[in-house]
């Protein structure tokens, strides 16, 4: 075996120890397109398998979007595999009629493809051919985007779903070297010499026009740079998680996190919590960009507590010390329940559970009167209601008088005294006999219906957090209006 030869397979190897991207006795799916990339891929692991005692899988995504050269391209890789006495799978898609970004679509159909073979258990990895020169063209198209230390870490050697990239530290030349020596063909992407695509553009123009004036190793550095930005992303993974077990509240599918935990932080830490956030509700970062971690920073640090905006994929809002991070949704539609007595009602949209119960004044013994007295129950005389009971959402312009308190108020402002975030209003429970509020979660009983010494007959109402049984809460299941 050539010289050249062993030096190029010795430099795969160390890659893929240093990374950790095979374990001995896995079965592998090696991406094949066709082009020199990926031929070069499948020859330099098959000359290793023994070594890790790897079963190899080709496979192949024909996308359909260049007629004859694409339907050529899979017979090629067929032939390719059948030469090479491999199993091959190949899948056709059509994304000819496709409005969006055709080059992100075929991107994010590759990888449902190969997410399928594993979750499938088909193999346990797949490799793919992009090499130094692929990192150096990425670094760079991200850094003119704007990206942060996150984006510049480039393409990852190792994914956690499974994919790795063993010429990660492989030149595309010497690629090419390899194949000519072994005297192995390759088929050419006419869309490759298009100059309608931004990475051909750096690749064809900007990169080389870098290379003669400003840097002939502008591949190498760019490379390194994205190896010192994973390397900086992989300890701040460790702290972020750790932060985030700390201060990021997740409830009812939403992520909150306190203003004031935000601006404590450093801004490196609280931009990287930020991201985490935004990542934890959408399912990733896409769209976002710096100008949108900056908008929560601002409105963390704001002195006024309110304050809302909707970054593609998510609605981020504050309200008193509170920032939550959700998917835009539409406003719930209000809600209006019988509640009988004695029986359960659960709030929809939330994880509380309204108990009523009836209890006579001489039953009220000091056990039952330790459970009645929590901070959450409130006791109502049974005897001045009339009629059933409802239980509804809060709506604008609702107003009564609690217990204990001078005259009538509207429950906004009971609202905003308790400093109840605005997110949390719209489902606040109110029980109503007739026209009349006679409760209020967390503000009690209206005061001519609460239980005074004389009441015979003790309504109580309790607030738990929780999910109930079913069979609990049937009875007293919300319909919408």
């Amino acid at each position: 075996m050539k010289s050249e030869i062993v030096f190029l397979l010795n430099r795969i190897s160390q890659t893929i120890e240093r990374y950790a991207m095979l374990q001995s006795g896995q079965r592998v799916g090696v991406a094949v397109s066709g082009g020199a990339d990926s031929v070069c891929l499948l020859y330099a692991l098959r000359e290793l398998a023994p070594r890790w005692k790897l079963s190899l899988h080709v496979l192949h995504l024909d996308h359909g979007l260049r007629g004859a050269e694409s339907r050529n391209d899979a017979e090629f890789v067929r032939r390719l595999a059948a030469h090479l006495a491999l199993p091959v799978t190949i899948r056709a898609v059509d994304l000819s009629s496709h409005a969006g970004n055709l080059e992100q679509a075929g991107r994010q159909t590759r990888v449902a493809f190969f997410r399928e073979l594993i979750q499938s258990g088909e193999v346990d990895r797949v490799a793919l051919g992009h090499t130094r020169n692929d990192q150096a063209e990425t670094v760079l198209f991200r850094f003119l985007r704007g990206a942060g230390t996150a984006g510049l870490a480039g393409i990852r050697p190792v994914t956690s779903d499974g994919i790795i990239r063993p010429l990660l530290e492989t030149d595309r030349s010497e690629v090419e070297a390899f194949l000519r020596t072994c005297g192995v063909a390759w088929r050419e992407d006419s869309t490759n010499g298009s100059l309608d695509f931004a990475r051909n553009r750096i690749r064809h123009h900007l990169l080389p026009q870098l290379a003669e004036e400003w840097n002939p190793a502008i591949t190498e550095a760019l490379s390194r740079t994205a190896d010192w930005a994973l390397e900086e992303e992989a300890y701040w993974q460790t702290e972020i998680d750790a932060l985030a077990a700390r201060t990021l509240v997740e409830r009812e599918g939403a992520v909150l996190v306190r203003a004031a935990d935000l601006t404590a932080l450093p801004v490196a830490a609280a931009r990287r919590l930020v991201r985490r956030a935004m990542e934890r509700v959408k399912g990733d970062l896409r769209g976002i960009d710096f100008d949108h971690i900056a908008k929560v920073l601002e409105l963390a640090a704001a002195q006024e507590g309110d304050g809302r905006f909707q970054p593609t994929g998510l609605d981020i809002c504050r309200s008193f010390e509170w920032l939550r991070f959700s998917l835009p949704t539409p406003q719930p539609p209000d809600y209006q329940a019988p509640a009988a007595v004695p029986g359960v009602v659960r709030v929809p949209g939330t994880s509380v559970v309204i108990s009523l119960d009836l209890i006579e004044r001489a039953d009220f013994s000091s056990g039952a009167r330790s459970v009645y007295n929590e901070v959450d129950t409130s006791c109502l005389d049974w005897c001045a209601l009339s009629g059933p009971l409802e239980c509804r959402n809060w709506r604008p312009g609702d107003q009564y008088q609690p217990c204990g308190s001078a005259g009538v108020e509207k429950i906004k402002t009971f609202f905003q005294q308790a400093r109840i975030p605005i997110w949390e209003r719209r489902n606040w429970p109110i029980l109503v006999n007739g026209p009349s509020i006679v409760w209020a979660r967390q503000f009690g009983p209206a005061a001519a219906f609460a239980a005074s010494p004389d009441s015979r007959t003790l309504l109580v109402v309790r607030e738990r957090i929780g999910i109930e049984r079913s069979g609990v809460i049937e009875d007293g299941e919300f319909r919408g209006l």
